[in-house]
């Protein structure tokens, strides 16, 4: 029993040995910016009106209270958010499921069912503007010629038809991220429970829902997680697309720190608005981690 004692506790040293490394590499990657910005948040340093960071405290934050343009884009961050990665969740699910399936050029399919994802974002949003432009853009085309509208909509130009774009916009290029990890997760399936499922009498939607789902659990928990960071940071596909207008409803938060330290060169408040955003998506995150994992416990509960 000693010895047993002895070579686990010799095992952890070597794993944290090994480990060492990628964790001082990720602290000086992800711990010294939030860091460094929250010490530049307690100063004010504005390089358009002064050129010497004078010491503010928590003023910053005080500050971040009553600006309602802050609060607005984050309720639209929210907004695109939770669309998007809902949208790219039941997509990518039903593109997993028909890739999953065996038929002639599967590999020439999947191969192409990259592409989107593979592009860069700043090239996507260029096409989507044009694909959306209310003169010549192919969606008015095309509605136009099936009779559906008289004259071209300005997608681009109406508060709530630049949100509805955008958000196809970023569907259409991240769905095949999801699609692939939940195909990777289909293929470590065994056939044979759906075999045994199918012998008890369960049809197929029966058996996806007690099977598929349970067992995909950790990939959807996995996908979800890593879009919703990636959606809630979103930038150079609306910077691309809309700018952040019409009249600041598409403007995220990225866009208005951009714009804050860029534009108005006030960095200790960007500084701020950085460490109260990353905050929340923390916060967020946990949230969506704890409500899946529940979810989860619960479905592999009922399968058992």
């Amino acid at each position: 029993m000693v010895k047993m004692n002895a070579i686990q506790a010799r095992e952890q040293r070597t794993a944290w040995t090994l480990m060492t490394p990628a964790l001082l590499l990720l602290l000086f990657v992800f711990a010294y910016p939030i860091l460094r910005a929250f010490w530049l948040s307690l100063f004010a340093k504005n390089l358009g009106t002064q050129l010497q960071p004078v010491f503010a405290g928590l003023d910053n934050y005080g500050r971040m209270i009553g600006d309602g343009r802050f609060w607005q884009s984050f309720g639209t961050t929210t907004i695109f958010t939770s669309a998007s990665v809902v949208l790219e969740l039941l997509l990518g699910m039903g593109i997993a499921l028909v890739l999953h399936q065996s038929f002639k050029g599967r590999s020439l399919v999947r191969t192409a069912a990259l592409i989107p994802w593979a592009l860069p974002t700043a090239l996507i949003g260029l096409a989507w503007a044009w694909i959306f432009n209310d003169q010549f853009g192919v969606v008015n085309d095309i509605l136009l010629r099936l009779g559906l509208i008289d004259t071209g909509i300005n997608w681009l130009g109406e508060p709530a038809l630049a949100m509805v774009a955008v958000i196809a916009a970023d569907v259409w290029k991240t769905t095949p991220f999801i699609s692939i990890l939940l195909l990777a997760g289909l293929q470590s399936i065994p056939d044979d429970l759906y075999e045994a499922h199918s012998i008890d009498g369960a049809n197929a939607w029966q058996s996806f829902w007690r099977i598929t789902i349970p067992l995909l659990m950790p990939q959807i928990l996995i996908a979800v997680l890593f879009r919703f960071a990636q959606a809630f940071g979103i930038f150079d596909l609306i910077a691309v697309m809309t700018g952040g207008g019409p009249g600041g409803a598409t403007e995220v938060v990225s866009l208005y720190i951009y714009s804050m330290v860029m534009r108005y060169l006030d960095f200790g408040y960007g500084a701020a608005l950085v460490v109260v955003t990353f905050l929340l998506l923390v916060l967020a995150v946990a949230i969506a981690s704890f409500a899946l994992s529940r979810l989860r416990h619960r479905t592999t509960g009922a399968t058992s």
